[in-house]
């Protein structure tokens, strides 16, 4: 990278920052069921907090200044969230499943035997929509890290067309983010009961989009 890319690179940071929080303070917002999260954090418990990838516009503003470490795509779309984040207070790790991860991955693990926290988007970042991957289950598995997923309804959406579906919040909206209560994967799990486990987890994050919409009317 250059430096005249590299100085693009900061200001986009920057101005996704500024717009974010411009964004964000002209909408009313309301968190539910953020208690549990809360005490897992306070007891310093592991986390691993998971988002839908169409989910994900509220995520860096919302998180911000809680040291969380995020997983991003190390792809050049993975660019902007990745500057964005990183002056927020992220620790930034980049990589996915449909790139190489071992450097990544033995980094969340360390960050979570310390009792960390880490944000990953189980279906990202090519999908398919909607379908959980087993990567954050495994992080589980191996550290004893509590799954906590995390979604958000809004009154106004532009909804985009792409892979995901990608779910934009408009200006002015209500907003409700919902914490999914904290699932504890058994430390002798075993290998063929991973899927049932798996799909276990993505049954919860699709109820707790539902949820939030219910959330949302009442």
């Amino acid at each position: 990278m250059n430096m005249v890319e590299e100085i693009r690179w900061v200001w986009t940071g920057i101005l996704g920052r500024i717009m974010s929080r411009l964004w964000i303070s002209t909408c009313s917002l309301v968190v539910k069921g953020e208690e549990s999260y809360r005490k897992l954090v306070e007891e310093g418990k592991p986390v691993v907090i998971l988002v839908w990838h169409r989910r994900i516009f509220l995520v860096p503003f919302f998180f911000r200044r809680r040291n969380i470490m995020a997983l991003i795509s190390p792809s050049r779309d993975g660019e902007i969230p990745a500057r964005i984040m990183a002056k927020w207070g992220y620790k930034i790790v980049r990589g996915s499943s449909s790139h190489a991860v071992i450097k990544a991955w033995n980094i969340m693990i360390e960050e979570l035997k310390k009792g960390g926290q880490v944000i990953i988007v189980p279906d990202g970042p090519k999908g398919p929509n909607q379908v959980m991957k087993q990567g954050g289950l495994k992080l589980a598995l191996e550290t004893g890290a509590w799954l906590v997923p995390f979604t958000f309804a809004s009154s106004k959406n532009i909804i985009l067309n792409s892979w995901d579906r990608f779910v934009m919040i408009k200006p002015f909206s209500k907003i409700v983010a919902v914490f999914g209560h904290p699932v504890s994967v058994p430390s002798d799990l075993k290998k063929d009961n991973l899927e049932s486990q798996r799909k276990k987890l993505e049954d919860l994050m699709m109820d707790l989009e539902n949820q939030a919409e219910k959330l949302l009317a009442s």
